[in-house]
């Protein structure tokens, strides 16, 4: 899997900012206090401020309150949705289809199934009953990705990757999958083999999974054009 595929440095992972508008997020959120105020530190570049993975890494690492679950899935979602108006407030979407009481019940559902029985348990909460209306895959693999990063799983050689129309691409370009693979609404077996697939090229590559997952991102994105974001907004 791995020939042929540019890997980025674990740090150049780490480091993969993305721009965000913090005035039009706060007006989408139930409230202000949704907001995890570690964002307003990234540093800023010209108009916007940048976070980067390693930032929402640490917004996650004391996810296992109700309010740190919401800074978590609000970090998660900035980080995926760049500036453009459409992509965030699709984005805002998650907020206005359920109430706060929901939203906290279902994250936390979700997020122990992750805790207690690996990414798969993660996967298939998120996409069932745990299901949060407007987040789909392409996202909820985000909340996983990060919550996986700082939390002990049963399997560590399995944590949870993001999976986005992008990476798809990359797969089926590369003959990973066949071509009945979709762009997304993933099943909770195909999630499981494209964890498969990226841990064993990580191994084999000596490196980390996400690093594997950046590339294969990075691969289909240059399939896709340079019209795609830097994070996937769909799904």
């Amino acid at each position: 899997m791995s020939e042929g595929l540019v890997v980025p440095s674990r740090a150049d992972v780490l480091g993969q900012a993305v721009p965000f508008d913090r005035a039009r997020w706060l007006s989408l959120l139930p409230d202000a206090t949704w907001w995890p105020e570690r964002l307003d530190a990234c540093p800023r570049e010209g108009r916007w401020l940048q976070v980067d993975r390693r930032t929402v890494f640490e917004v996650a690492e004391s996810a296992g309150t109700a309010d740190k679950r919401r800074h978590l899935l609000v970090a998660a979602l900035v980080w995926g949705s760049g500036t453009k108006a459409r992509a965030v407030d699709r984005r805002g979407r998650v907020f206005a289809r359920s109430s706060a009481a929901d939203l906290d019940a279902r994250l936390a559902v979700a997020l122990a199934r992750l805790s207690e029985s690996g990414a798969d348990a993660g996967y298939y909460a998120f996409n069932n009953e745990a299901h949060i209306p407007e987040l789909g895959p392409a996202f909820f693999t985000k909340v996983l990705y990060f919550a996986g990063g700082r939390m002990p799983v049963p399997d560590v050689r399995r944590q949870p990757l993001i999976l986005d129309r992008v990476v798809s691409l990359a797969l089926r370009d590369r003959g990973l999958v066949d071509a009945t693979w979709p762009s997304t609404g993933w099943t909770t077996p195909q999630y499981s083999r494209y964890l498969d697939l990226a841990h064993e090229t990580a191994r084999e590559a000596g490196v980390e999974p996400d690093v594997v997952e950046a590339a294969l991102f990075g691969s289909g994105r240059r399939l896709s054009g340079p019209s795609e974001s830097q994070t996937e907004p769909s799904g």
